[in-house]
């Protein structure tokens, strides 16, 4: 089974401002141990939606538009993602508690 945990975007990433040492160190120790365990397929940071496009359908059947950003709603806005693949949900929700606070807003061990 495929989970992925989305990482939401907040003003200091969409700012482009990159997390901590303290933190990048323990996300790349907790990558290592995904990989270790054969779990990760995937995982990234994402540019800041100024970066970004946006293509919308308007209508049914109707022609599609390009809308660059920058995108206000941050609350709906991803910075990363990590996608792993484990044998059941209470595997991926174990994984999910593991990973260190991509916010900072709890201690990273």
């Amino acid at each position: 089974m495929r989970f992925m945990m989305i990482v939401k975007a907040t003003k200091d990433s969409e700012a482009g401002k990159l997390p901590s040492p303290e933190l990048i160190e323990a996300m790349m120790r907790y990558n290592e141990e995904l990989v270790k365990a054969g779990v990760l397929l995937a995982g990234d940071g994402l540019h800041p939606s100024s970066n970004a496009i946006r293509i919308s359908y308007p209508e049914p059947g109707g022609k599609p538009q390009v809308v660059d950003g920058l995108f206000t709603e941050a609350k709906e806005l991803i910075a990363g993602y990590t996608l792993i693949e484990v044998k059941s949900r209470e595997e991926a929700i174990e994984w999910a508690m593991r990973m260190p606070d991509p916010h900072g807003w709890r201690r990273a061990d």
